[in-house]
């Protein structure tokens, strides 16, 4: 009889591109590993305060080794990631509220399953890292939700209700779920198995991950096959 399925939550903000590698990485697992996988949109500004975290790009010699370290793991996570022109401006200045709040939105509005959620995601994800086009605006929230799918009259729809106080209120308490797991800055996953939560913070811990669940890592590309010596 087959084990029962270990429920994993992924807590992300689309700013932070190490969240990128470990969202794709968790979506290729889905239906590899005997998981539910749930996104869990929050608001990454709101940890690293909460928490007395300093970002990386807060300290000269970590931004350094940051801006190496993502070319060389985007390639072996084959992610296009490319860094904005601006990286402070565009994680710093403008920053994600209002993103994450569309994203929260989008969550709410599609109840069930994440279809829509991991495409909106994943679109915004590419115009920050990847094309370097803004994601705070509207226009581009619009343009993003278009690509994933969503029509216009949802996206109006959606862009509305993100400015609401019950959407700003979800997006506070997911942030504080994050929080209440001691979570200190993003990718964060907490897997639920064995009667207890097993918590990650980053992209480079799958192995590991996957031994807690009782599930194999077989590398960042499940889906091809190993070559043999």
């Amino acid at each position: 009889m087959a084990s029962s399925r270990k429920v994993v939550e992924f807590f992300y903000d689309i700013v932070s591109p190490y969240s990128w590698l470990a969202f794709e990485v968790l979506c290729r697992y889905r239906n590899v590993w005997n998981i539910d996988l749930k996104f869990k949109p929050a608001y990454l500004g709101g940890v690293m305060h909460d928490s007395g975290n300093r970002p990386p790009g807060m300290v000269p010699n970590k931004f350094h080794y940051m801006t190496k370290d993502l070319e060389r793991v985007a390639g072996y996570f084959g992610v296009p990631l490319y860094p904005p022109s601006n990286v402070f401006e565009a994680m710093f200045e403008k920053g994600t509220l209002n993103t994450m709040r569309f994203v929260t939105a989008v969550a709410e509005k599609e109840k069930e399953g994440d279809v829509l959620v991991e495409r909106v995601s994943r679109e915004l994800w590419k115009r920050i890292w990847s094309t370097d086009q803004d994601v705070t605006q509207p226009a581009s929230l619009t343009e993003a939700g278009l690509k994933a799918g969503l029509s216009a009259n949802e996206l109006e729809e959606i862009l509305t209700l993100s400015r609401s106080q019950p959407i700003k209120d979800k997006l506070k308490s997911v942030t504080q779920e994050a929080l209440d797991y001691q979570c200190f800055g993003f990718p964060f996953t907490v897997c639920h198995a064995n009667g207890k939560a097993e918590l990650f913070f980053g992209s480079d811990r799958f192995e590991v991950m996957a031994h807690c669940i009782g599930e194999k890592w077989v590398g960042p590309h499940p889906d091809k096959p190993t070559s043999k010596m």
